[in-house]
């Protein structure tokens, strides 16, 4: 599926968002609204909240920071503890009430100097919504910092540690729009969401997670630019773009270790042993005891 979807420039990525705020009169509310919530099902669709709760979101000060604070407020709904740092905050109404959303839900906002020093302890997820693809030249303080700890994080693998994960949103901060990771030393994101349509440094995203959102492109976008995107199962607000990652089957096997069965631990009659094995199952709370294969 990968290569037959299209790739965008930088330049035609901003005339797509020029056509959908112009004369197709979609404001910037709905599309970062939209953003945001495919981010957030993105994550949901791979890292569940039981295993990958912790959620930090680094924000920048434009509309990629916007989606990163509408997906944070979308991922406390789906049950995740998300956590914010946004250390530019944009004094503009659509983004304090963002930022004031957040804050009625009790999502805490940290400042660079809150982070721990070792991201790694304290985080499961680590969402990276601080440039998009407006954006050029090197990043400045805190950025270029907060990036460098990205970075950091992919020597825990190589010690055998557990790493939090990375998700980008749309471009990976740093990256050039179109050439990728030109220094080599960028981040490296586990997922990648590429919003609307990938740009072309997407072509160069190595991780195992790259998903679209963007479920609102009507045919006039679509002709215009002969976009060819994959369509959206269900009601799904994404859409993995390739392959998933191959599972090794005989990763998933579970050994039980049970006492010994034997005949004579059993009742003579099979319905009283069904009674009490009934019956130790009720004691035991088990969901659907009445289920058989």
């Amino acid at each position: 599926m990968e290569d037959t979807v299209s790739y965008l420039t930088q330049r035609e990525a901003a005339e797509i968002d020029e056509n959908l705020m112009g004369p197709l009169g979609f404001s910037v509310n709905q599309l970062m609204e939209l953003a945001g919530l495919s981010v957030a099902t993105s994550i949901a669709e791979v890292y569940k909240p039981s295993e990958y709760g912790r959620v930090l979101t680094i924000c920048g000060p434009g509309n990629n920071g916007g989606d990163g604070l509408v997906a944070a407020r979308h991922l406390h709904h789906l049950g995740y503890k998300p956590f914010v740092c946004y250390p530019k905050r944009t004094p503009r109404p659509l983004y304090e009430g963002l930022v004031t959303q957040l804050e009625s839900l009790s999502v805490p906002f940290l400042s660079v100097d809150d982070l721990p020093l070792d991201l790694a302890k304290d985080f499961d997820i680590l969402v990276d919504a601080m440039f998009g693809f407006f954006f050029h030249g090197a990043p400045r303080p805190p950025f270029d910092n907060l990036i460098g700890r990205l970075v950091c994080l992919h020597n825990y693998g190589d010690r055998g540690q557990k790493s939090p994960v990375i998700v980008s949103v749309d471009i990976p901060s740093g990256w050039h729009v179109e050439e990728g990771d030109v220094s080599g030393e960028g981040i490296k994101p586990d997922m990648l969401v590429s919003l609307t349509a990938p740009k072309l440094c997407a072509k160069k995203f190595s991780g195992p997670h790259h998903f679209l959102g963007g479920r609102f492109i009507p045919p006039f976008i679509s002709d215009k630019y002969n976009l060819h995107l994959p369509p959206y199962p269900g009601t799904s607000m994404c859409v993995r773009i390739g392959k998933p990652p191959q599972v090794d089957i005989s990763s998933l096997r579970a050994n039980y270790l049970s006492p010994e069965f034997l005949e004579e631990h059993v009742e003579a009659d099979p319905i009283d042993q069904f009674h009490k094995w009934f019956d130790d199952v009720l004691a035991a709370g088990l969901r659907e005891l009445n289920a058989m294969a």
